[in-house]
């Protein structure tokens, strides 16, 4: 059993913190108080009060975040009370260049850092059956795969530090592509006759099949968007993967054009709407 602190106990961190509950002894800290005395009337744990607080020696600190800037908060409190040979685990969506930063800082100290964004959705995280994406060091990721097992269906090692967050970028692109391409599809839908649950059907046992219309393609038809991948969260993750891609001269045509459709919804104040949401830009 591991000592195991997580951090960020928001749609997706809460179930996975509560995975972890199950076999382990896990300590939670979230900046909503609400949000940790719910998850502590669900599940075994306990609360830490500030991340300067920690006075116990953890063998993991996972953190799930919303951006670079809380990430290095999140080292910067914590830093001086991480417990050697121990591994951060982070399952954020941050830029390359930012873990690569941190995990030489915190090598220092003799610290892994793990950069391990997942992919699923709240769906997936409520399900135990996330992508996780890793980048870091081997031996830690060894050390660490039992334990993001417990709430992800596919653990996978990706390389060097910031290979986790590269391969998210690559995961980002794909998913922009396949939203609008499904938006324009049931806008296409909805000028004709057909039944939509039978178009399902039989598309999705097709080479149309994605994840994307298996699990929007009803909710988009019934104009449904309130789920845990907001709007302005994939804006912040394609500006990851703009600048990425300007390292190496890429242009990446098609993702700049729907990242100003976000951008559409963003000012009409569909902020926090799930990403399939793109389909309001057509159907008025």
């Amino acid at each position: 059993m591991f000592n195991i602190l997580f951090i960020g106990i928001g749609n997706m961190g809460f179930p996975m913190a509560g995975y972890l509950s199950q076999k382990h002894k896990v300590t939670i800290f979230n900046r909503s108080k609400e949000k940790q005395k719910r998850w502590i009337t669900e599940y075994n744990g306990e609360i830490l009060d500030g991340l300067k607080s920690i006075n116990k020696d953890y063998d993991f600190i996972i953190s799930c975040v919303g951006n670079d800037s809380d990430l290095e908060e999140i080292i910067n409190h914590s830093f001086d009370n991480l417990q050697k040979e121990s591994v951060f685990i982070d399952h954020s969506t941050v830029s390359p260049e930012t873990v690569i930063k941190l995990a030489k800082r915190l090598n220092g100290k003799s610290v892994y850092l793990l950069d391990a964004p997942v992919s699923g959705g709240q769906a997936g995280a409520e399900n135990g059956a996330l992508s996780i994406m890793v980048g870091g060091d081997l031996y830690a990721f060894k050390k660490s795969k039992p334990v993001m097992d417990l709430y992800g269906k596919k653990v996978e090692y990706m390389g060097d530090t910031g290979s986790g967050q590269q391969t998210k970028i690559i995961n980002q692109i794909c998913i922009g592509g396949l939203i609008q391409s499904l938006s324009e599809a049931i806008y296409f839908m909805k000028h004709t006759n057909l039944d939509p649950s039978k178009v399902l059907d039989v598309i999705s046992s097709g080479a149309a099949q994605s994840w994307q219309m298996e699990n929007r393609f009803k909710t988009m038809t019934e104009d449904k968007f309130d789920f845990g991948f907001a709007v302005d969260l994939m804006r912040k993750d394609l500006s990851i993967a703009f600048r990425e891609s300007e390292k190496y001269g890429i242009d990446l045509e098609i993702t700049k054009i729907i990242d100003t459709f976000y951008e559409d919804l963003q000012k009409q104040g569909h902020n926090n709407l799930d990403t399939s949401s793109l389909i309001k830009r057509l159907i008025k």
